[in-house]
């Protein structure tokens, strides 16, 4: 997620292509894991770290998740979510930049992204759902051009610049294990690294309490889940 903006996906700066012969499978199948409860997780969960894999057809589960990932990001207040974020290892984000549930022509799903291209150098100002109330500036590829998946299996091609960039390729860190802090000059990241510390801590005593299960099995889930995947 990056941090709230009521900015869209500006028409003048979006630029899409349709590749109609390349697909992926639509599935009307339901899959033998049970899937959990989503919720978004915070640092130091080990989803936050697992590179995610290819999803490789559209199931109703999938397009369930997607609906849910959607709902958590709104009531969250946020305008991007990756399945990371909600303890799942797929390759696939969502992103609102008006941040509102009634503007769901704004709604994107971007799934097995791929950046293709970067231009250009801008720095701006970060947050993340999974580490709330923490912010710091980042410098990011000022125009990207990015090929993914929608939920109809279409690849299609989006050339983005300022916020919509940013927050794309926010995203696309975070299927990659990637968080913005990583991305963070030292001088500046050292200057969040007593509330990262104090999320440790958090997540740390939610495991000793039973909240969460340590992460040896957390990762045993995850990996589970790739399996169940394909």
């Amino acid at each position: 997620m990056i941090r709230l903006s009521c900015c869209a996906f500006p028409a003048s700066r979006l630029r899409v292509f349709w590749f109609l012969e390349l697909r992926l499978y639509i599935i009307p199948r339901r899959v033998s894991v049970i899937m959990p409860a989503l919720q978004i997780v915070n640092y130091p969960h080990p989803a936050l770290r697992w590179k995610s894999k290819p999803v490789k057809s559209i199931t109703p589960e999938l397009r369930d998740i997607v609906r849910k990932m959607f709902d958590l990001m709104y009531e969250a207040r946020g305008i991007g979510l990756a399945a990371n974020q909600v303890a799942l290892p797929y390759r696939l984000f969502v992103i609102n930049l008006t941040s509102d549930p009634n503007e769901p022509d704004e709604e994107f799903v971007f799934i097995n992204p791929e950046i293709t291209k970067r231009k250009g150098t801008a720095e701006g100002e970060e947050g993340c759902l999974s580490l709330p109330q923490v912010y710091g500036d980042v410098k990011r590829s000022e125009e990207i051009t990015v090929e993914a998946y929608d939920l109809n299996g279409q690849l299609f091609e989006i050339t983005l610049d300022d916020l919509a960039a940013r927050a794309v390729q926010h995203e696309h860190d975070h299927i990659e294990g990637i968080m913005f802090p990583d991305r963070m000059v030292e001088a500046k990241r050292n200057e969040i690294d007593v509330l990262i510390a104090d999320f440790e801590s958090e997540f740390r005593h939610k495991q000793e309490t039973g909240e969460y299960p340590p992460d040896e099995e957390i990762r045993n889930q995850l990996a589970q889940l790739e399996q169940e995947l394909g």
